[in-house]
């Protein structure tokens, strides 16, 4: 059993990375008071900015790895234009938040695939190249730990724990992050006390923006490898993960570390003969059948954002 384990613990953190970013910007959106289920959408908008940025770059510049977080700023960048959309339909015009989310979605996968196919003539782009997995130096050779968490390690897997420490504090301890989650609380008393809900409320949408938009990134340039037009729902789990960690930056890191571990078994189990001889069925819809049950059991008490999903009106008192 421990064999298994070492075997699937790193592929489990390399898939966990993306889920656990996009679910992070979903918290700061949410936290706000915007509902944004448009993470999907914003996924494939940064899968296709950093395959098509780095597809071309590759050829033109001789260090690999500056163009590697070239790509993801771009992702960033285009996330958060596309999150834009969502922030000015639900805050300025107080649509709904989910159909707006929904139209994110249709938009971004369309669009991309439909760019995709006419620069590529087959709807999907591929890198000649990606992060390189690597061993932490002298870490790696701690026993047990060191085989789970620091063998075949990507770069953007120490960035990304490195992002959940800042926005941890941040949303904690700094006066932005407490103006935020008033906003996603009481919007009506943080406007009283001084605040701009609506400048508050655009900055949680587009930092969900640009966080979706490296999740999609670290896809495509850590194990993917090519963009397809997909990211195969890992936007909803994120939700779902949101959602299973109480809106809470630690409660999303175990949600996310559980879900990529499910998902991994389930991608993998057919090469392990210790899993193969459970039917890849079941394997396959286990993370979805826990997602369910999750929502389920932490419905009643859930500690979602009191003003989540409502539309602010500045003039209402």
């Amino acid at each position: 059993m421990w064999t298994i384990i070492e075997q699937i613990f790193p592929y489990a953190i390399v898939f966990t990375i993306p889920l656990l970013i996009t679910a992070l910007g979903g918290l700061f959106s949410e936290r706000s008071g915007v509902v944004n289920i448009g993470l999907e959408g914003l996924m494939i908008a940064g899968a296709f900015a950093s395959a098509l940025s780095v597809n071309i770059l590759q050829d033109k510049m001789p260090n690999g790895s500056m163009v590697l977080w070239i790509g993801l700023l771009i992702a960033v960048v285009v996330g958060i234009l596309f999150s834009l959309l969502h922030a000015f339909a639900s805050i300025n015009l107080s649509a709904n938040q989910v159909i707006s989310g929904t139209a994110i979605n249709m938009i971004a996968m369309s669009l991309t695939v439909f760019l995709a196919r006419n620069l590529t003539g087959s709807g999907n782009i591929r890198i000649t190249s990606g992060f390189t997995p690597f061993d932490v130096p002298v870490l790696s050779q701690i026993p047990i730990i060191g085989d789970l968490l620091f063998t075949k390690t990507y770069a953007t897997t120490w960035f990304i724990l490195l992002v959940l420490l800042v926005s941890t504090f941040i949303l904690n301890k700094t006066k932005f992050g407490l103006r935020l989650k008033s906003c996603g609380e009481y919007p009506q008393a943080a406007q009283a006390a001084g605040i701009n809900v609506i400048k508050i409320r655009y900055m949680g949408v587009m930092i969900s923006g640009a966080f979706s938009g490296l999740g999609g990134a670290i896809i495509i340039l850590t194990y993917a490898g090519e963009f397809t037009g997909s990211v195969s729902g890992l936007g909803f789990l994120a939700l779902a993960s949101l959602i299973f960690g109480q809106w809470k930056p630690l409660g999303i890191l175990g949600a996310t570390l559980f879900f990529g571990f499910a998902s991994t078994i389930a991608n993998v189990s057919q090469v392990i003969p210790e899993l193969a001889v459970i039917p890849p069925i079941i394997l396959k819809i286990f993370p979805y059948v826990v997602t369910l049950l999750a929502l389920v059991v932490f419905s009643k008490s859930s500690q979602a954002p009191k003003a989540a999903g409502e539309p602010f009106d500045p003039g209402k008192r």
